[in-house]
């Protein structure tokens, strides 16, 4: 009986040791039998019950016929990670991040719908964007790095900008800001991709040929000004002649931009003449002839054209009226508004009334009767004047057409270009309270009031830690983006002199929208044209990096090696113009310690030969030609 139960405690303590040294960790709690059987414990998928599927991570696409060892790299399967860069080398380089599925799926690393992915980033692509290669954009070796952009126009079309030359857009100033001009959505940088909503083409404007307005060749800033482009409509007028009738030249008084001027309207007729759009006189006319019947005058108007029929009832009506005559000019006189009774024209007075007043009634002006009522803005304004923020503590001038019009008082008519700070580039669109915040009166014209944490700001370059001026006018205009600029002072940097001083005003040559990191010497520059020297070849033959040594910042020829103090007098004595190029004489490249005297003196071999006879030692080659003559000379 003891026997068995020994046998029975050391079959326990087996077991327990048998779980203990489970080879695939404690984690895995499944019955051996789901992947092994009695037979071996070599897995086999044929008589395995195990489903991946029931796990986390389901085997889908080429996973589904994956070795398993190929995940399971150890026998402890809960070490196995699911993210697919755990398995996955990342071709990328970590510049898409460590999530695969967001482009790729189990069942091919093909992508099919790039454009679709591209769209969820924050630069979607349209237009042109939507054919153009990855590689153009996003520039590597391995062609599979996609690091991040700028999403600026500007980052990508800086030499764009810089190149075009109609218009050049850097003398005129234009905006970096791409899309003030051009359309994302377009696939070409022409006039059908240009976003001309500064002055939109529509209706009468809506042309395909930017000649049409651009006569001269150049899309330069056109005024937008109707009468700039429209003189010779005006002058050419007939019906009525606007020239001679001394119409004002700003046409949208009477005209839309519709088609063929038409139709127009002088609506200010009604309050600058005589009541046509309302009143009794309302649609009872089709053309200006109708009253105006000199067209070469239409100071010259007529009442009785339309009215003849009705003289008879007229001269009746007006039998009692001294002096009456039936005449334009005596109808104009006791009926200015075209009423059958006598009506008061305010209009023929000292103040005539436009834009608000037209509606005003009467007595708001004329509190105290009609007489003597002063014309005056501040005699009836005088509260608005209180009211207004700031107008009587900055001490604001009285004359309330100095800054408003009569249309309204949001409509300002105040110059500032008539003060000692006119309103250049961004200025012009500022609003007043960005500059005035402190009140109108006594605002500092220094740049630096308003832009200094700009200045603090700003990185490339450093302003602060250089010791940029902060006086911003030294480099800066008030173009928007502060751009182009100038650096005035460049020479307390580094002096441009010769051919830099040619190209001074276009910084980017050198700096490539890089201020901070810009290499000073002339190799750090100029590497390019030194590796690319084939006639001498600069590298081969190991030439100094220091350029100035054989040039100078005019130009690069001609250059003056000072081959005749340290070597052999060629640029002297009787080898002075005896020779066209390096090689005429250093005829190994890759070697100028090289050298041959031979090439051209071996057609007197024999005379040389001769005249050394008596030289002991005597041999016809260079080394010793150069042992014996070491200046050239005889």
């Amino acid at each position: 009986m003891r026997k068995l139960s020994f046998i029975v405690i050391l079959f326990f303590f087996v077991v327990v040791a048998m779980a203990q040294e489970n080879p695939h960790g404690d984690k895995l709690t499944i019955d051996c039998t789901v992947c092994h059987t009695t037979e071996g414990w070599k897995f086999s998928s044929a008589t395995s019950a195990f489903n991946h599927n029931s796990t986390p991570f389901k085997l889908e696409g080429q996973h589904f016929y994956t070795n398993c060892t190929a995940c399971h790299t150890s026998l402890v399967f809960s070490e196995a990670e699911s993210g697919c860069i755990s398995c996955h080398t990342d071709m990328h380089n970590n510049t898409v991040g460590p999530d695969c599925e967001q482009c790729h799926n189990s069942k091919s690393w093909i992508v099919e719908n790039i454009t679709e992915i591209h769209q969820l980033s924050r630069f979607p692509l349209v237009g042109a964007h939507t054919t153009a290669s990855c590689s153009d954009c996003h520039k590597s070796a391995s062609l599979l790095e996609f690091e991040p952009l700028g999403v600026e126009c500007i980052d990508c079309h800086q030499q764009d900008y810089l190149a075009t030359s109609t218009p050049n857009h850097v003398q005129s100033d234009y905006s970096t800001n791409c899309i003030e001009c051009h359309k994302m959505d377009a696939h070409e940088w022409s006039a059908s991709g240009i976003n001309h909503d500064f002055f939109p083409l529509t209706k009468g404007h809506e042309i395909d040929n930017c000649a049409t307005c651009h006569t001269n060749g150049s899309t330069e800033p056109l005024s937008p000004d109707c009468y700039s482009c429209h003189q010779s409509d005006y002058v050419s007028a007939t019906n009525p002649s606007h020239q001679n009738s001394g119409f004002s030249t700003n046409c949208i008084e009477c005209h839309t931009t519709e088609p063929d001027w038409k139709p127009a309207e002088f609506k200010t007729h009604d309050a600058l003449y005589f009541p046509i759009y309302s009143g009794e006189h309302n649609g009872e006319w089709d053309n200006c002839i109708d009253c105006h019947t000199q067209p070469e005058s239409f100071s010259v108007f007529s009442c009785i054209d339309c009215h003849e029929h009705n003289r008879s009832e007229m001269d009746s009506e007006h039998d009692d009226v001294n002096g009456y005559s039936y005449s334009s000019v005596a109808c104009f006189a006791c009926h200015p508004l075209g009423n059958e009774s006598e009506s008061f024209n305010h209009n023929a007075t000292n103040f005539p009334l436009k834009g608000a007043h037209v509606g005003t009634n009467c007595l708001d002006c004329h509190t105290s009767g009609f007489s003597g009522t002063s014309s005056d803005c501040i005699s009836c304004h005088q509260a608005n004047y209180n009211q207004a923020e700031n107008h009587a503590s900055q001490n604001y001038p009285n004359d309330c057409l100095q800054c408003h019009s009569v249309n309204s008082w949001e409509e300002s008519t105040f110059d500032h270009n008539a003060t000692n700070f006119p309103l250049t580039g961004s200025h012009v669109a500022t609003e007043c309270a960005a500059c005035h915040s402190q009140g109108y009166a006594g605002t500092s014209t220094s740049c630096s009031e308003c832009h200094q944490s700009n200045y603090n700001e700003t990185q490339n370059p450093n302003h602060l830690s250089i010791g940029i001026s902060s006086n911003c006018e030294d480099c800066h205009t008030t173009n928007q983006g502060w751009e182009p600029a100038l650096l005035s002072n460049h020479n307390d940097y580094y002096a441009l002199n010769g051919a830099h001083a040619a190209i001074s005003n276009n910084c980017y040559l050198c700096h490539a929208g890089d201020y901070n990191n810009t290499k000073n010497s002339c190799f750090g520059c100029h590497a390019s044209e030194y590796n690319s020297t084939s006639d001498p070849a600069h590298a081969t033959a190991q030439f100094s990096t220091d350029c100035t040594t054989c040039h100078t910042e005019n130009v690069w020829k001609p250059s003056t090696f000072d081959h005749d103090s340290q070597y052999f007098p060629i640029y002297s004595g009787k080898h002075q113009d005896e020779w066209n190029s390096c090689s005429d004489c250093h005829n190994e490249s890759t070697n100028y310690a090289v050298f041959s005297c031979t090439n051209c003196h071996e057609h007197s071999l024999t005379d040389m030969a001769d005249e050394h006879s008596d030289v002991s030692g005597y041999v016809y080659n260079s080394v010793n030609c150069l042992a014996c003559h070491p200046t050239g000379k005889d």
